[in-house]
């Protein structure tokens, strides 16, 4: 039996991901494209293979191998060059509202000393699992996969690592189970330390959204990360205005703690895509708390996240030609 009638006994939907196939001295080699594949369909896959080959006449023994192609998947970053502007908030609801486009997307919760994606996404407590290696995400309500330390280590247990062991914890949690995911979208720590220096030279993203306040100090921050990213070869997706201005829930007066447009004045000064403001909101902020990311409801915050995630695709797309 030759190598091509031995490939029509597979099944249609297995030959299709067949590389290569050889029988040579009774062993059948086969290598597959496993790219886009869940753990389990990645075994099923492989049984099926073994299985069908092994009982053709001539093969005495099938070996297997299983490739995954990930060139299709982009890899987005979320920075900024301060803490607290809400930029774990803003990745987590455009993870949701990208998934809620119908777009196949997982979150990488890669501030390792302090992660805050379990409880944005309300999955805290659930404990990551690995398969051949590597780590299985944990699954959400919102149809967004994430992995954090938060699902890797005790809640509430200090880490006291050194730069390049959060760089190490990094390509783990960026190299896993990812499935059939088209994006992931990175929640960096803030500032532009070692897991910043790791992504760039070993987890290049496609494309990186800067998240900032509007007042000046903030912007100042916000420009050293759009050095680094710029620095790496990696291009601004745009700038998105965060606590944009404060509407009081009894008189509805709005007021603007942190300034306004100042993000979007910092963004036509650097030639760089506006993607959008997001409202400084009791209901935001009380989201996050209860693991219920606002952009999986409906009302002006689900808008203002939905807007951004569609100005964000369009821009990636606009750095693609």
């Amino acid at each position: 039996m030759d190598d091509q009638a031995l490939k029509q006994h597979l099944p249609a939907a297995v030959a299709a991901r067949v590389r290569s196939l050889k029988l040579a001295d009774g062993r059948a080699i086969a290598v597959l494209d496993a790219g886009g594949l869940a753990p389990d369909a990645r075994d099923a896959l492989e049984a099926s293979v073994r299985d069908s080959l092994a009982r053709q006449p001539g093969v005495r023994e099938v070996r297997v191998a299983l490739m995954a192609d990930r060139r299709h998947r982009t890899i987005i970053a979320v920075g900024s060059g301060k803490g607290g502007v809400g930029k774990s908030t803003l990745t987590a609801n455009l993870a949701v509202a990208l998934a809620r486009m119908g777009r196949k997307v997982g979150l990488v919760d890669a501030d390792v000393y302090g992660p805050s994606q379990p409880t944005i996404l309300g999955n805290a407590g659930q404990k990551a699992t690995a398969h051949d290696g590597k780590l299985v995400p944990v699954a959400s309500r919102w149809g967004v996969p994430v992995l954090s330390m938060g699902h890797l280590v005790e809640a509430g247990k200090a880490l006291a690592w050194r730069g390049p062991m959060a760089g190490s914890a990094l390509g783990q949690l960026i190299d896993a189970h990812w499935g059939d995911a088209e994006f992931i979208l990175v929640d960096l720590p803030p500032g532009t330390g070692d897991v910043q220096l790791s992504m760039l030279q070993k987890h290049k993203p496609a494309g990186a959204v800067i998240v900032s306040t509007p007042q000046d100090l903030a912007l100042i921050d916000a420009r050293r990360a759009m050095q680094l990213f710029d620095t790496g070869g990696v291009p601004i997706l745009g700038l998105v205005e965060n606590m944009a201005g404060y509407a009081c829930p009894h008189c509805g007066e709005v007021s603007d703690p942190f300034g306004q447009g100042g993000v979007e004045e910092a963004a036509g000064a650097l030639g760089l895509p506006f993607l959008g403001r997001i409202p400084l909101t009791i209901a935001i902020r009380s989201a996050g708390d209860e693991g219920v990311p606002p952009a999986a409801g409906s009302g002006p915050e689900a808008e203002a996240f939905a807007a951004i995630a569609r100005a964000m695709l369009a821009s990636l797309q606009a750095t693609r030609g």
